[in-house]
């Protein structure tokens, strides 16, 4: 059956660090003042994470150093529909020596199994380690790293959703871009 999990962070990719001009999907950046920080995110980005986190047999999971603030204050600020997803905590791996999100989502696929996993974190591109980890489960694993001034692009969404239904052809995605289903780097903003 198509699905599988979704590991999603804030800062850098679904809320973008002081991003300038339009976002990735071709429309201004909608902003939201949370105490003295001034969060930015495309709203179109929002919507097809809700449609795509309604999919059967999709499932998101909380992987963000935001952890119980991403679905108590973010998401209803924002309009997404992930209070109800699961949150990982750096807690619960503390005694790592690696990143602590790299831990909690090896553990977290062992305890859960899914069969295709999506990991969405602007780091990855900066963790060589973790990023190795990502490649060696291959076809299982499809991963991507924004840019953390950009944020997921409408070709990131559309490589995901294209991964969790199991499609493994080439199409065209509605900027113009081709969407290959492949695990490793992307979010070039495209």
């Amino acid at each position: 059956m198509p699905g599988g999990r979704v590991y999603l962070d804030v800062d850098g990719v679904l809320c973008p660090f002081e991003p300038t001009g339009t976002t990735a999907w071709g429309h201004p950046w909608e902003h939201i003042r949370m105490g003295s920080y001034l969060l930015s995110y495309a709203g179109d980005l929002i919507r097809e994470l809700n449609a795509l986190s309604g999919r059967p047999g999709v499932e998101f999971v909380w992987l963000t150093s935001w952890e119980d603030l991403a679905p108590r204050i973010l998401c209803p600020a924002v309009g997404l529909r992930g209070t109800s997803w699961p949150v990982l905590r750096a807690a619960d791996v503390a005694d790592s020596p690696t990143w602590w999100k790299w831990d909690a989502i090896q553990q977290d696929i062992e305890r859960h199994g899914p069969e295709r996993v999506a990991w969405l974190d602007d780091q990855l591109n900066y963790d060589a380690e973790a990023r190795g980890w990502a490649e060696l489960l291959g076809r299982n694993m499809l991963w991507r790293s924004p840019h953390p001034r950009l944020g997921l692009s409408r070709r990131d969404v559309a490589e995901v959703a294209a991964f969790l239904a199991g499609t493994e052809s080439a199409g065209q995605d509605p900027t113009g871009g081709e969407v290959a289903y492949r695990a490793g780097r992307g979010g070039d903003g495209a």
